[in-house]
């Protein structure tokens, strides 16, 4: 199954956000504006441009599970993220990663591992996972790699279709 057939709704409530993503290569991120991470969105934005024109998008997934370090409204995690990092790139509901209420999405992309072995639950704000343009889950960074890693732009890279 591919990833962009899960329903889940834009930060602004439109639905189907990933169906947008479709023939795109795609870095799937939890975000949090209150994190330690937080400046990561500086490098998301920053690949998002870069490659945007060769096929390629982030998309941010609020998530306020990790020490309730996004407890913005809709209309705030948008203000926050425009003004303070300059972001443009799509940006989900709020959503959960783990546990009972985990949203499907991350059901599906919490089994592939990441460099170090790791599986199943996301462990903090700002993991990651690449998407191939056919939906297919390629590879999972955790949260302390920066969006602008070697290892990241090299399977950027080696994902952008055509």
């Amino acid at each position: 199954m591919s990833v962009y057939e899960i329903p889940i709704a834009a930060l602004d409530g439109s639905p189907d956000l990933l169906k947008s993503q479709q023939g795109h290569a795609t870095l799937m991120v939890n975000v949090a504006s209150k994190c330690g991470l937080t400046p990561q969105y500086d490098g998301l934005e920053r690949i998002h441009e870069k490659y945007a024109p060769k096929g390629f998008s982030v998309v941010g997934f609020p998530c306020n599970q990790f020490l309730g370090q996004e407890p913005g409204t809709a209309d705030e995690i948008k203000e926050f993220c425009s003004t303070t990092y300059g972001v443009t790139f799509p940006l989900s509901e709020k959503i959960e990663v783990n546990g009972d209420d985990k949203h499907p999405l991350y059901a599906h992309l919490e089994d592939v591992a990441d460099a170090e072995g790791h599986t199943g639950d996301i462990r903090w704000n700002f993991e990651k996972f690449l998407v191939s343009a056919d939906g297919k889950v390629l590879v999972r960074f955790a949260p302390q790699v920066e969006p602008e890693a070697p290892e990241v732009i090299t399977a950027i890279e080696a994902a952008l279709p055509g």
